[in-house]
């Protein structure tokens, strides 16, 4: 038997070292609702379930290589061509592979803050230099400091839009002056994770055809309710998304994860009913918190930013003693995922408790 002690192990790249770890919620695991992760509180239609069953029948073969009928679908709808789109195991996998190819160390990627958690993982990943910029007095994006901090080392700018964990937007027409002001040598990349609980669509062919330097990231994790089968899309310009494409791995999707894709995308009245389900929730629970005194940004997403300050802990705690887990972030606030009724009410009778106006 080999007794040594080793003396010696592997060491990461400083940079990887010195990661931010994404948070997990309190209670998720022991909370009879889950309103943490912003999932669909609605189930997959049958057909979507039709789907995924006829998939997993052949599990013993590969997928298509890159996604080929799920590329197919969405080139058709969106009026994109098949090259401008790449498919993936969730819109955050491509956004990963789109810092990979364009950033990198000595180049920096700005974005907003408070947003997205996984973005300066992501950002330090790739080692480029994460620039933070604070959400204006309106909790959205800052677009005039955001242009500021560019600078000759900016590779890239992130735009989460909505934005999460606020949930609030940028008027189409700032959002556009925005774009329009970023050097065409700085990649765009703009996350529409949330985008079907936004009425303000943009027409994503004309964008990323008069901006070739933007991509769009999409998610079936929503408003398509596929958040534990790991699909997203992104469109760009065919010269950009060729090199995105060129950095992802082969077999990046699997076949039940797009089949499941497909149906949902095909099956729109269920789309409808879920984006219903959260719109009229989100409305009625933000309402209920206005009646309580406590002030809710506009969201456009499928949850709440409640603005608490140093009471989110405590608030989050309350609402696991009430059996619904929430995602607090320390001395900010709190963020909902809305859906479900009964979470919701678990949700103000913690309110109740801890956030009485002072």
């Amino acid at each position: 038997m080999n007794t040594r002690v080793p003396t010696a192990r592997p060491t990461p790249r400083p940079r990887i070292a010195a990661l931010p770890v994404y948070s997990r919620a309190a209670g998720s695991a022991s909370v009879r609702w889950r309103a943490s992760s912003n999932e669909s509180t609605v189930a997959p239609s049958p057909a979507i379930r039709e789907a995924v069953a006829r998939a997993a029948a052949h599990a013993n073969l590969y997928p298509s290589l890159a996604g080929d009928e799920l590329i197919a679908a969405i080139s058709e709808r969106m009026g994109v061509h098949e090259d401008q789109v790449v498919v993936g195991g969730g819109s955050l996998a491509l956004l990963q592979l789109a810092l990979t190819a364009f950033t990198g160390p000595g180049t920096e990627v700005i974005h907003a803050w408070r947003s997205y958690e996984a973005y300066p993982i992501l950002i330090g990943i790739a080692d480029a230099q994460s620039v933070p910029v604070a959400l204006d007095h309106e909790y959205r994006h800052d677009s005039e400091a955001m242009l500021a901090a560019l600078t000759p080392r900016t590779s890239a700018i992130l735009i989460c839009d909505p934005n999460n964990p606020t949930g609030t937007t940028l008027p189409p027409e700032r959002l556009r002056a925005l774009i329009d002001a970023v050097p065409g040598h700085v990649l765009i990349l703009l996350d529409r994770a949330y985008q079907e609980f936004d009425q303000a669509e943009p027409d994503v062919a004309a964008l990323v055809s008069e901006h070739p330097n933007v991509i769009v990231f999409r998610t079936f994790s929503k408003a398509y309710g596929l958040a534990g089968l790991r699909a997203g899309y992104a469109i760009g310009s065919p010269e950009v998304m060729g090199v995105v494409r060129a950095t992802a791995p082969p077999f990046g999707l699997s076949a039940v994860a797009e089949a499941a894709a497909v149906a949902a995308w095909g099956d729109r009245e269920h789309t409808r009913h879920i984006v219903n389900t959260v719109t009229e929730c989100r409305e009625k629970f933000r309402r209920a918190l206005g009646d309580r005194g406590l002030f809710t940004p506009d969201s456009r997403a499928n949850f709440v930013w409640l603005p608490v300050g140093d009471r989110a802990e405590a608030l989050q705690t309350a609402c696991v003693r009430h059996g619904v887990s929430v995602r607090a972030f320390a001395g900010e606030g709190v963020r909902v995922t809305v859906g479900c009724p009964d979470a919701e009410a678990a949700v103000l009778a913690a309110v109740d408790e801890i956030c009485r106006p002072r």
